[in-house]
């Protein structure tokens, strides 16, 4: 970047180009060299920047200026205003949700106050398809020091870090390091798991999509420390951008003799090749994954053995996820206690979220662990859409379970998660509001477990299956008060027999919901309602006769004439021949009809 004045950094993250990212980087290389100003200014593509909520983004180097919303025809105003007269395009600012403070510069966001960006600390301010831009940033250095130590040095280092996975379970990164370095064999493998398969998580994608040579760099180095020299990534087929910028990253690092034989001189040999996830969720399960990459069915195995001792073809296996591999070279470079000193006593470092749902800043979040629950939805994720009360919020995805406003102040780490009903789990963040249903949120998770067990253990093939029938029973108005009783013994019986992660945590929604949404429940059994509205069977039209003006309307448009009452006088619904089908509902001018 150094010869250029300025640059214009343009976000090319999936969600983005979704929005037409690429025809605004056109139309500013167009109205650039249109006023000769190509060699002067540089557009640059770089990954998420992690406020998904405004985008497309477009940031301004070197003053740091970000522009929300931008569309094609404001690239000509904003070279125009801010490139060329220095002025700021004020239309294009960021306000703040809460206070309504104008912010220009991205650091000053309430997104981006309270983070520290180690995983994602490339995302947005390099070319993810440009080596040089990573090397700059201190890019393989990491993996140079590592040559100048010992194998089981470079094993302490992440030890003494405290970096524990960041792919659910947690289990210590340099203990499994240590692990797989332990075992003797003429082959070992690093993979990584790049399976992301969480509802509403992406934080895997974007490091992929925006800094693919970090998650290179360290399983080089977690290559030379246990002994390996080959990599596998193991992606989601359904991340095509992801995997079209591992691939140029690959092909690069190969150029500049940063994977292959003989790396910087070291006689260290190590390279890496891509396997395809067709979006089995099961798959992102250690040793579900290894038998994938094996080109057979994608199920768990009994531990142990363990993949460190027998994984990919028998071998000695090292998997980490993404996040956890992002990682690693700032520990190498900064140190373990540089590292250690962020986060909770047993949470070190931070962790990334993907902070979705009713919530005014839908994106892309690290901060450290430890941070609350309520600094992340109120003050980073700037509060509740539409001034609406907090509900509740659903963290670790289907493994995970529903917080609730009396866990507001809980630090957000491993074990004081797991403490309240949920989990970590990958990352995935999802808000919900006074009008979501907690019931049907159950339901959802339920029926993605169901759809996602791979089939071989009894408890969670045919045990999710029936948590689902007797929620679907209560929602349609049909559920007992004993189904409350079955669904809180069958949860424990899945939990404690399942083979693997999917099933021992499938149940957690279901628990965490009767624990603290119970009332609910029993509005959808004993009153035949649900306050969310959300369920045709158990909706209730009634006419407000203060309101009604007996126009006959809703009468006129009722398919099933439900509906009597005479002209100019208060009209009544018959409950036993109403359908719930909301034709009066939109029918009525008066708002005289209304959801009991």
């Amino acid at each position: 970047m150094g010869k250029y004045k300025m640059h214009i950094l343009i976000c090319s993250g999936a969600g983005c180009r979704a929005s037409a990212s690429e025809l605004i980087q056109n139309k500013f290389e167009l109205v650039l060299k249109a006023k000769g100003l190509e060699n002067e200014v540089q557009v640059v593509t770089t990954a998420c920047f992690g406020f998904c909520e405004k985008g497309p983004i477009v940031k301004i180097l070197p003053d740091n200026t970000f522009y929300i919303e931008v569309k094609p025809e404001d690239a000509e105003e904003i070279i125009e205003e801010h490139i060329i007269k220095g002025r700021q395009v004020s239309r294009l600012l960021y306000a703040a949700t809460i206070n309504k403070e104008v912010v220009s510069n991205a650091q000053n966001s309430g997104l981006h106050k309270k983070q520290i960006r180690v995983a994602l600390r490339n995302c947005g301010f390099i070319d993810p398809e440009n080596i040089e831009e990573y090397i700059a940033r201190d890019g393989y250095s990491a993996l140079g020091k590592c040559f100048e130590m010992l194998p089981q040095t470079v094993v302490d280092v992440i030890k003494e870090s405290g970096l524990r996975g960041r792919g659910g379970g947690g289990f210590p990164t340099g203990l499994k390091w240590e692990i797989a370095s332990k075992y003797k064999a003429d082959q070992k493998y690093v993979v990584c798991n790049a399976d992301e398969g969480d509802p509403g998580a992406f934080m895997d994608r974007s490091i992929l999509e925006g800094d693919p040579h970090s998650v290179l760099e360290a399983m080089a180095i977690c290559a030379y420390s246990i002994g390996a020299d080959q990599g596998i990534i193991y992606v989601r087929a359904e991340y095509p951008l992801a995997i079209e910028r591992l691939k140029v990253a690959i092909n690069q690092a190969r150029q500049y003799g940063l994977l292959g034989n003989d790396i910087l001189g070291s006689g260290f040999n190590f390279d890496v090749e891509m396997r395809y996830g067709a979006g089995a969720f099961v798959c992102g399960e250690e040793t579900a994954l290894i038998y994938s990459m094996e080109g057979l069915r994608g199920e768990p195995t009994i531990k142990p053995p363990f993949p460190t001792e027998s994984g990919y073809k028998g071998k000695p296996t090292n998997v980490n996820n993404v996040e956890t591999f992002a990682n690693i070279p700032v520990i190498i470079n900064k140190g373990a206690k540089w590292f250690s000193s962020i986060g909770t006593e047993k949470s070190k470092g931070t962790k990334v979220f993907a902070l979705a749902g009713n919530i005014n800043n839908v994106g892309l979040i690290e901060v450290p662990m430890g941070t609350t629950l309520r600094e992340v939805i109120y003050e980073i994720g700037g509060g509740i859409k539409d001034g609406k009360k907090f509900k509740a919020v659903q963290t670790g995805g289907p493994s995970g379970g529903c917080l609730t406003e009396k866990h507001l102040d809980t630090p957000i780490d491993f074990d004081n998660l797991l403490a309240a009903g949920s989990m970590m789990g990958s990352g995935g963040m999802i808000v919900m509001d006074e009008d979501d249903c907690m019931v049907s949120m159950a339901k959802f998770y339920i029926e993605f477990s169901v759809e996602e067990s791979c089939g071989k253990c009894t408890p969670c093939r045919i045990g999710n299956k029936r948590l689902y029938e007797i929620l679907d029973k209560i929602t349609k108005g049909e559920g007992t008060l004993n189904d409350l009783d079955l669904l809180r013994n069958l949860s424990g019986v899945i939990k404690d027999t399942s083979l693997c992660g999917l099933g021992q945590t499938s149940p957690n929604p279901v628990l965490s919901t009767l624990d603290n949404f119970y009332d609910e429940y029993i509005a959808h059994i004993v009153d035949h309602k649900c306050p969310a509205g959300r369920f045709k069977a158990l909706l209730q039209y009634a006419i407000n006769p203060e309101l009604c003006v007996g126009c006959t309307l809703c009468a006129k448009n009722c398919p099933v004439n439900c509906i009597s009452g005479e002209r100019k006088k208060a009209h009544v619904i018959d409950f036993e021949k109403c359908i719930k089908c909301g034709a009066c509902m939109d029918a009525c001018k008066f708002n005289a009809i209304s959801i009991q």
